[in-house]
């Protein structure tokens, strides 16, 4: 069963050191990282429990506005540090079972890839002619991302229903803005740990057709540039 994975010692000693070390706000609680290790050292009977009867309860997200440089906002959902602690122990889970079937053309989020790396792609593809290229932004991607979709191409790799359930829970966990809690009926907020995962899963579907299409291209999260050789006159 995953979530024997996800709770296993090693997973949750792994788990808690990336917390630890990414840092990070606090949630809506206002508990610090700082705060974490004593958190679960005095709950973690109570909150393991609740994770394998499937009872856990995440929290909402806190809304978190960053500026962008061209004058808008990126909404970021910032969970709590138990949330994010949970979401991090599913992610390093489901990683292996996940990543090695994405697209060779994805390089956002993923383990030993990074930024430098899609660079240096989109340069070869430079070097081997191609010189018309298309900026494809898909527009608040996060916010828009449909659960039950999601969900079913996440059922059909992983048959342990409790981590389903989980999962859907923290998808639907809702917003709080200002004190009040907005339900969340679609969108995988940016902040978490489990979010870029999901996004990933979500996004191979385009990656595969861009790929079905002969199409070489570049994708980082929901940027992505494809290019196109000049046709001779």
């Amino acid at each position: 069963m995953l979530m024997d994975l996800i709770l296993s010692r090693e997973n949750l000693i792994e788990a808690l050191k990336r917390v630890d070390k990414n840092k990070g706000s606090h949630g809506i609680d206002g508990m610090s990282v700082k705060s974490l290790r004593r958190h679960l050292y005095e709950n973690w009977d109570t909150l393991c429990e609740s994770l394998r009867k499937g009872t856990y309860q995440p929290n909402p997200v806190r809304r978190v506005e960053i500026p962008k440089s061209n004058g808008g906002v990126r909404l970021l959902g910032i969970p709590t540090v138990t949330d994010r602690f949970i979401q991090q122990a599913i992610a390093q889970v489901l990683t292996p079972l996940f990543d090695p079937t994405f697209s060779e053309h994805s390089y956002g989020f993923r383990p030993k890839r990074r930024a430098h790396d899609a660079v240096r792609k989109a340069r070869e593809y430079i070097s081997e002619g191609y010189r018309w290229v298309i900026d494809m932004d898909l527009e608040k991607f996060f916010d828009k991302v449909n659960h039950d979709k999601l969900m079913g191409i996440m059922a059909n790799k992983i048959q342990d229903r409790l981590v389903l359930k989980l999962i859907r829970k923290y998808l639907q966990a809702g917003i709080m803005i200002n004190g009040v809690v907005y339900d969340a009926e679609e969108g995988t907020p940016q902040g978490g740990p489990l979010s870029p995962l999901l996004s990933n899963i979500l996004l191979d579907k385009l990656d595969k057709e861009l790929e079905k299409r002969g199409h070489k291209f570049v994708r980082y999260a929901d940027d992505c540039v494809p290019r196109k050789q000049p046709r001779c006159a």
